[in-house]
């Protein structure tokens, strides 16, 4: 396995793991963007289309599970659960998303390694994962008021 990959994936998985610590625990998401969240929820999903054609290893569809899991668990926490959805601030998370998905996707469609669907969509979540994180840092920018917990997502994530 190559040593940047797990490294990358232990990161990214520890990241996860602070914020979600920090919605149970806490029963807060302030601070948090749930378009950020939206997004790497719709880079995972696309990201991962193979995850019952193409087994690779077990470590492989374990950690596509738990990032899978993970992202749709965080969109679920802040848009359904009755006391932390409470704590987030849309008025302050406005970053229109919805515009970084389109020029990705044509990204994908134009440069691609060859022109599958898989592979497009393997291609726009990389994309899309380079970008996802604006509107979590324009939120950050724009309250200026970073716990440490969410500086501890953030640094992890990036």
């Amino acid at each position: 396995m190559n040593i940047f990959r797990l490294a990358g994936d232990m990161t990214h998985l520890f990241s996860v793991l602070v914020l979600l610590l920090k919605i149970h625990t806490i029963k807060s998401c302030a601070g948090i963007s749930l378009k950020t969240q939206e997004l790497y929820a719709i880079v995972f999903a696309t990201r991962y289309l193979d995850i019952f054609t193409n087994h690779i290893s077990p470590y492989n569809t374990i950690m596509k599970l738990i990032f899978l899991g993970s992202s749709f668990s965080i969109v679920w926490y802040m848009r359904y659960h009755k006391i932390v959805r409470r704590s987030y601030d849309k008025d302050q998370d406005t970053f229109r998303h919805y515009i970084l998905i389109l020029p990705c996707l044509i990204l994908a469609l134009l440069i691609n390694e060859k022109f599958t669907f898989k592979e497009v969509m393997w291609t726009f979540s990389l994309y899309l994962e380079a970008v996802a994180i604006l509107p979590q840092l324009v939120l950050l920018q724009r309250t200026r008021n970073i716990d440490n917990l969410t500086g501890q997502y953030v640094f992890l994530l990036g």
